[in-house]
């Protein structure tokens, strides 16, 4: 629609609209040249309100959130002093702190797994459930309680051949006295 298909009404309505929207591009490449002078960080946000604008005014115009993420995305060095960082630096320096990040989580997970086993281990040995430490000795001491052992059936072997001598001797002695005396 034209403003010479439109009423006089509707046509000064219509021109008033695009003096009002050209008002606030002009204030928006304003805020956009502002910000770049003063190497603040350019994002569609910060010159929606240097602007005095919505953020969905520059969402509206594709040549204008283009602008902004073309100022913020190509910050030559003449257009920013050296000691501010560029959008794309940043964004690789965040990459780069994920990435350590994520390598320093796997590093923790090896490391707990590593004193979860060291715990458990002291756990099951202080329990006196694991392998003692000093097997050798304990090795010995087997030998020694083993050798008493043999010792001590052979004792007893003894001690019943005695035993049964002496019942055997007995016996007969008994048998002797009972028997009648002719």
């Amino acid at each position: 629609m034209t403003s010479t298909d439109c009423s006089p009404g509707a046509a000064a309505l219509l021109q008033a609209r695009r003096q009002d929207v050209a008002r606030r591009r002009q204030r928006v490449h304003r805020a956009l040249a502002e910000l770049r002078t003063e190497a603040t960080e350019v994002t569609v946000s910060s010159v929606a309100r240097r602007a005095g604008v919505h953020r969905s005014f520059l969402h509206r115009h594709p040549d204008l959130r283009a602008a902004v993420l073309a100022a913020a995305d190509g910050e030559t060095a003449g257009d920013i002093p050296s000691s501010t960082a560029s959008r794309r630096s940043l964004l690789a320096d965040s990459t780069n702190l994920r990435e350590q990040n994520r390598r320093l989580a796997q590093q923790i997970r090896a490391l707990e797994d590593r004193l979860a086993g060291l715990l458990g281990e002291a756990a099951f040995q202080r329990s006196g459930l694991g392998a003692p430490t000093d097997t050798a000795a304990l090795q010995a001491r087997i030998g020694e309680l083993d050798q008493q052992v043999l010792d001590l059936r052979r004792l007893l072997e003894e001690r019943d051949e005695e035993l049964a001598a002496a019942r055997d001797a007995n016996r007969r002695l008994i048998a002797e006295l009972n028997r009648p005396s002719t």
